[in-house]
């Protein structure tokens, strides 16, 4: 992979892969951080992608990854009570916005990366490290929890 393939990729997905970050850390600094983490740990591993065609599901993969990292730096050092809350762009449906926050992340993942980025159960098996039928049987039940969370209210 070339320096130029790698930077249009990045660029291409970089919609995306925010949107990623702030689905597993919310709106914080946070997300950029993952981002920039992701895009040098991805230059630097660049030789082990074999098919460029599978890109978005790779550097989503290196993405969740990075998240995961800081959630656990997150928990290790900072308080929760001193994390500052950056604002945000309003939900089209604070009501959704609030009952897919409270999805625990193995469901709201899934769907966020189907519904949001328009990617394939396939890509998001490969992305999230999951057997299709896993991500089918999470994204359903995702979609069942959020049904009943929103009857409620």
């Amino acid at each position: 992979m070339d320096k130029d393939f790698f930077v249009q990729a990045i660029e291409a997905h970089s919609g995306s892969m925010y949107r990623v970050a702030c689905a597993v850390l919310g709106p914080r600094d946070e997300c950029r951080d993952a981002l920039q983490e992701t895009a040098l740990k991805a230059w630097e591993k660049r030789h082990t992608l074999r098919d460029e065609s599978k890109f978005k599901s790779w550097i989503i993969r290196i993405l969740v990854n990075e998240c995961r990292n800081i959630q656990r730096a997150r928990r290790r050092v900072i308080p929760v009570e001193q994390i500052p809350d950056s604002p945000a762009p309003p939900p089209p449906d604070p009501a959704l916005a609030m009952a897919l926050r409270a999805l625990p992340e193995k469901y709201r993942l899934p769907l966020t990366l189907q519904c949001s980025e328009g990617m394939s159960y396939r890509e998001i098996a490969s992305a999230l490290r999951l057997t299709e039928g896993a991500v089918r049987g999470r994204i359903h039940r995702a979609k069942e929890m959020l049904r009943k969370e929103l009857e409620v209210q």
